[in-house]
Parts: structure tokens; C-alpha cells; sequence
């Protein structure tokens, strides 16, 4: 009598939540149609993204507070009973970050499928996140599903035990979560910012609030099922403008099947570019600029001199023709902005050349869209070693993502959640279908809009040119900039400076198409920070409350104590991670690439060897991590802008093999491996250490 039972219960669970997942989606498509009415009645374009953001936030709160929750096992792990399909929508929302929606197709604008410079590629950010999904289905999830545990330092310390490798595992889930949940709140702010028109650093506060009501009165029980309604914001959000260029531009909506056809387009309008004189006369006067910066930088001091005296000269000049005031006050601005000393302006002038060299090569500095790699494996030495570095920094790329994604914190997590081993392999599957619905569309949004700028934007005069360019660059210069160079009043390719960042969140206003479409497009990227911030914060007020303090003493005795106090650690850790993410330290898919060479480095080796090496012991493990964190850690900081800036380093020297930074884990996770391997052999299990 009693399995029967069971089944009924399980039933009328299922048809409740398919039940509740059908009235949010009705609700989300008529607030979608209410304010596409309203549009055309004439709704002003300033309420439109405002009651956009509050009343998508609103939704995410109300069902944030609907789970709320102070059981230890629901406040973790959801009550280890979420659906495999829910979950799957879950992890797809928690992974497809605003480094998956903002700036990924971005990157694929910017870098092409080869890289360019110092990027290896955007195509091998859709092939190592992806790949990643299969290491975890292969290796990871079922085993951590069968050993029910919360968190994933619980691993470390059920499968080693002692203090040290649960400690070690806990640190560095805060430090590679906290690297995200930085990117995360970075991302809000500048679609609440967008969205709002408020300053960046309020736009911050504004999404912030949301994160909380959706994270802090039910942990991992709210989390999930705003999660389940985030995916469903961000995947509309990304196919119907992707869909809309489809069809304006191949009379097709199905992009990932026509985009193709546009590849071929822009390689042909690529060659003209190439060969424009306007395109020429502005590389031209880049490489005279990117000259002049080389010849200061030869003696510095001397050249702060003659440029103040310049600027000086010029002013009074000005005042002596009876200039206007508008024309002395830029010279001004000018003088105001010469660095105050040698050192600053050493580091400003360099970056400075080598941005100009960047911008004088063809197309703006961006590669040939469809090329493979940088260089040719048959051209002179430079060409051979470009060609050879372009394509082992997307390998390395590729590598680090895919063993990064096979050990962050908060995606494993999400695997606790599951009833059983096999309703978790059913959810892996069921995540990167969701996954691929976004991605397969990622390549094609990158191509259709780069045809969009060449074709529509680029040779418009500037008299011409939308407002929304103008808008966009008032918001940030590094997102958007543009510059009459070549004093043609022609806009050209290479006068034109998109960011990553906003490529995805101007595809609507690039495309003409209603505002309505752009608060969405808003709204979901909202949504997919939104999403995986409170994933973050989750993991790591949870390893604060429960992996690093001690097991007695200051950590509380009961259940519900541990959980009320790991609330206030996401709020204190969430108000830190906001002060940081409003000095913007660098862009959104920098740091995301960072975090997941951190969690490489320190989980994979250990947690892999562990599973299937039963000899590995505690001191090993101990030994593996440190390593291999304490060897990517170490690559990352050294080549810091900061840090080079403060030695007085060139920050375009240092690397091991050309290897970029953001691959730090590829020289942290074989480290790590030789580490335990050696330990395992060489330091016998009775004569290990007592970490």
C-alpha cells in the first residue's frame, strides 16, 4: 500500500509544477504582448525598460519568497527532488551566464571563429563549455548524486577526510565564485544601467536587490525555480531578436540552419574593406599615431615636457586669435589629461601604441570573419609563430573550459538536487539541450550582425548615424566609440570601436527593430545574471558557513542555525562583490575565463583521481591542489596589467608559450595531476602527514 502511495504523491508533485511552469510562461508572453500594445500606442521609450526590469524582477521575487525556507535540506539542496527536466532548465539558466548572453556572440564578433591579438577565439568558448557538459555527465555528476552530499567540499572531506582538503576545497570555491558572481554583478549594473538610465554604480544596487530576494530567504529551493523562469526570460530574449535578423536578412527565421549563407557575403565585403581608401587613410593615421606614442616612450620624461609645453603654447595661441570657448576648453581637457608623472605615463603611452598598432591593421584590428588562425604555418618566421600561437591558445582555451566546467562549485551543486543517480544523468542530457538552444544560435547572432555594421552602418556620413550609437557611447566609451579619423565625415570600419559587452544588447536597436525587443533583450540578460549570481552567492556563503569555520565551537550546532547564518554571509558577501564589480575590473568574459582556470586547477585532479584511484590519499590531494592553484594563481597575477604596471614590466611580454592568461588552468591542472600522482607513490597512505 505504501508504493502506490508514493507514486501518487510523485504525480500530483509533477503536475503542480508543470501546472505553475505553464502560468508563468502565459504570464511572461502577455506582459511581452502587453508592452508591445503599448508600444504602439505610444508608450514612452523611457517606461518601457524600467517596467521591464522591476516587473521581471518582481516575478523572480515573488517566487524567490514563495520558497522560502529554513530546512537544511531544502535551504542547500532543494530537498534533493527537484525533476530532472526543471533541473535541467536550472543549470542551463545557471550556467548560461552574461558571459554566455552578453558576451559571447560579442567575442564571435570580435575575435571571428580564430582570434584575434590577444583573444583565442570565440568559437572555442561554445566548444569548451559545451564539451565540458559531457565531462561532467561522463565522470562527475552521478558520483557526487550517489554520495548525497551539499556541498562540493563535502566531497574533499568525505572521500579524504581531515581538515586541509575540505579547507583548501573551500577557499577555492570562493575565490573562482567570487571571481564570477564579480562578472555577474558587473552585468547587471550595465543593463540596469541601460535599462534605467541610471548611473552604472546604481544599476548595480538595483539588480542587486533582486539577486537577494531571490536567493536569501530560500537558498537553493528558491534558487532553482527562479532559475527554471530565468531560462525561459533569456532563451525568448535571445532567439526572437537572432530569429528577427534571420528573417530581415535570408527570409528565414531559423538562423543556425541560413546563417551561412552571410558568411560568404562578408568575406566578400571584408576584401573591399581591405583594399577602401578611406579604411586605408585610417590605418594609416593609427600606425602615425601608434608611431608618435612609440617615440615618447623613448624618453619619457623629456616627452611629458614638450607636451605640456605644447599644450600650453597651443592655449595661448587660442586665446591670442580670439577663439572660441568651446575650442580652448578641449585643448584644456587635454592638458588635464597628461599623466602626472613618468611611470603613469609610461604604462598609458604603451597601451596606448600598442591599441593604435591594433587598429591600424586591416578591418579594425579584427581578423578575417571564417578564418581558421591567425598567420600561416607557410609564411615567414612572424607569420609561422602567430599561426602556431593562435591556434594553442584556443586548444589551451578550449581545455580550460572544459575541465573548468567539469569543476565549478555552484553547477555541481546543482547535481545534489536530484533524486537518484540516474534521474541525474537525465538531467545532464536534458541541460545541454537547453544549452544548445542557445548556443547553436550564438555563431549565427555574431555573423548576422557583423553583415548588419558592414553593410547598413559602415559609409553611413556621420550626420546619419542612429542615436542609439550615440547613447550607448555617453553610457561607456569602452562599450561603443566611434571617430571621424580620416575627417572624410564617412563612418568607417576601423573609426568604429564596439565592446563585447554590448554587442548582444544593441542587437535590436542595430536591426530596427521595436523598443520592446530591446527591454527584452535587456531583460533577459538580467535574467542570466541574475540567474547564476545567485547560484554563486549560494556556494559561497554556504563554504564560508559550512566548509571553513571549524566543526565546533564558532559554527553552529543546529541545522537551522548554520542556515540563518549562511544568509548573512550572502549578503555581506554579495555587498563586496557590488564595491568590487563597480571599479569594473575588466570585461565580463575576462573574468568568467579566469574563474574557471581557478576551478580547473583546483578541483579536477582531485576530484577525478580521487573517483577512480583508490590509492590516492589525503596528503596527495593536499599537495595536487596547492600546486595546481598556487601554479595558476600565480600565471594570473603576474601578468596583470596592475602588476606589470607597478614592476614596470611590459605588460605584452611574460607569457609561457604566448599562452594568454585566461588559459592560466592549462599549466595548473597537469600540475596538479603530477602532483598527486608523485605524492601517491612516493609518500606511503600510513606515513602521510596529519593535514
Amino acid at each position: 500500500m505504501t508504493g502506490p502511495v508514493v507514486v501518487d504523491i510523485s504525480s500530483a508533485y509533477r503536475w503542480r509544477l508543470h501546472r505553475n511552469f505553464l502560468v508563468y510562461v502565459l504570464l511572461l508572453f502577455g506582459l511581452v504582448g502587453a508592452m508591445a500594445w503599448a508600444e504602439q500606442w505610444g508608450l514612452s521609450r523611457n517606461l518601457i525598460g524600467p517596467i521591464f526590469l522591476f516587473s521581471t524582477v518582481m516575478i523572480y521575487a515573488l517566487i524567490g519568497i514563495s520558497g522560502r525556507t529554513s530546512d537544511e535540506d531544502e535551504y542547500y539542496v532543494a530537498g534533493r527532488r527537484i525533476p530532472a527536466m526543471y533541473n535541467g532548465m536550472a543549470t542551463a539558466a545557471d550556467w548560461m551566464s552574461a558571459a554566455s548572453f552578453i558576451s559571447l556572440a560579442g567575442a564571435l564578433y570580435l575575435q571571428g571563429f580564430s582570434g584575434s591579438g590577444q583573444q583565442p577565439g570565440g568559437l572555442a568558448y561554445v566548444m569548451g563549455w559545451t564539451g565540458g557538459f559531457c565531462l561532467v555527465a561522463l565522470l562527475i555528476a552521478p558520483h557526487l548524486n550517489a554520495m548525497k552530499l551539499y556541498t562540493l567540499p563535502d566531497y574533499f572531506d568525505q572521500r579524504y577526510g581531515g581538515q586541509w582538503p575540505r579547507l583548501i576545497a573551500a577557499v577555492a570555491s570562493v575565490l573562482c565564485s567570487f571571481t564570477y558572481v564579480v562578472a555577474q554583478i558587473y552585468g547587471i549594473g550595465l543593463i540596469a544601467s541601460r535599462l534605467t538610465g541610471v548611473q552604472f554604480e546604481i544599476g548595480i544596487l538595483l539588480g542587486l536587490g533582486g539577486v537577494l530576494l531571490c536567493s536569501f530567504l530560500g537558498g537553493m529551493r528558491a534558487i532553482t525555480w527562479t532559475q527554471v523562469a530565468q531560462y525561459i526570460m533569456l532563451l525568448l530574449a535571445f532567439l526572437i531578436p537572432v530569429s528577427w535578423l534571420a528573417y530581415k536578412q535570408l527570409g528565414s527565421p531559423v538562423a543556425p540552419l541560413v546563417y551561412g549563407i552571410q558568411l560568404s557575403r562578408i568575406a566578400e565585403i571584408e576584401n573591399k574593406l581591405m583594399e577602401d581608401p578611406g579604411e586605408i587613410a585610417v590605418r594609416q593615421e593609427f600606425a602615425r599615431r601608434a608611431k608618435m606614442y612609440a617615440t615618447r616612450l623613448q624618453n619619457v620624461e623629456v616627452s611629458l615636457i614638450e607636451l605640456r609645453q605644447e599644450l600650453e603654447e597651443s592655449i595661448r595661441l587660442l586665446k591670442s586669435q580670439g577663439a572660441d570657448f568651446a575650442s580652448i576648453a578641449q585643448v584644456r581637457r587635454t592638458l588635464l589629461a597628461v599623466p602626472r608623472d613618468s611611470f603613469e605615463a609610461r604604462d598609458l603611452w604603451t597601451r596606448a601604441m600598442h591599441e593604435n598598432l591594433e587598429r591600424s591593421r586591416p578591418l579594425g584590428g579584427m581578423p578575417a570573419h571564417a578564418q581558421s588562425f591567425l598567420g600561416s604555418p607557410d609564411g615567414d618566421v612572424a607569420d609561422a609563430r602567430l599561426f602556431n600561437e593562435s591556434r594553442l591558445n584556443f586548444m589551451a582555451l578550449v581545455f580550460c573550459l572544459m575541465v573548468g566546467t567539469a569543476g565549478l562549485p555552484h553547477l555541481l551543486t546543482r547535481f545534489y538536487t536530484l533524486p537518484s543517480v540516474a534521474e541525474t544523468r537525465t538531467s545532464v542530457a536534458w541541460s545541454l539541450f537547453f544549452i544548445a538552444l542557445l548556443y547553436l544560435s550564438v555563431p549565427a547572432l555574431a555573423v548576422l550582425v557583423k553583415f548588419e555594421v558592414m553593410n547598413n552602418l559602415v559609409g553611413r556620413s556621420f550626420e546619419e548615424l542612429p542615436s542609439w550609437m550615440a547613447q550607448w557611447s555617453r553610457l561607456d566609451a569602452g562599450l561603443l566609440s566611434f571617430s571621424d579619423v580620416n575627417g572624410d565625415g564617412i563612418l568607417q570600419l576601423g573609426e568604429l570601436k564596439l565592446g563585447a559587452d554590448m554587442i548582444m544588447l544593441a542587437t535590436p536597436e542595430l536591426g530596427g527593430m521595436p523598443f520592446v525587443v530591446s527591454g527584452l533583450v535587456a531583460a533577459g540578460g538580467l535574467a542570466a545574471a541574475l540567474s547564476t549570481a545567485d547560484g554563486l552567492l549560494l556556494t559561497i556563503s554556504n563554504a564560508l558557513v559550512r566548509d571553513m569555520a571549524p566543526q565546533d565551537g564558532l559554527r553552529p550546532r543546529s541545522a537551522e542555525g548554520r542556515v540563518i547564518l549562511s544568509k548573512f554571509a550572502l549578503l555581506a558577501v554579495a555587498m563586496l562583490a557590488a564595491v568590487v564589480a563597480a571599479f569594473k575590473p575588466a570585461e565580463i568574459l575576462a573574468l568568467v575565463s579566469a574563474s574557471f582556470s581557478l576551478a580547473a586547477a583546483a578541483f579536477f585532479p582531485g576530484m577525478v583521481l580521487g573517483m577512480f584511484w583508490l590509492r590516492v590519499h589525503r596528503t596527495a590531494v593536499v599537495i595536487g591542489m596547492l600546486a595546481g592553484l598556487g601554479v595558476t594563481l600565480y600565471y594570473l597575477f603576474v601578468n596583470t596589467p596592475s602588476f606589470r604596471h607597478f614592476w614596470g614590466l611590459d605588460p605584452y611580454t611574460g607569457l609561457w608559450f604566448g599562452i594568454q592568461p585566461l588559459s592560466a588552468g592549462v599549466f595548473g591542472v597537469p600540475v596538479g595531476f603530477m602532483a598527486i600522482v608523485l605524492s601517491t607513490w612516493l609518500i606511503p597512505s600510513k606515513n602521510q602527514t596529519p593535514f
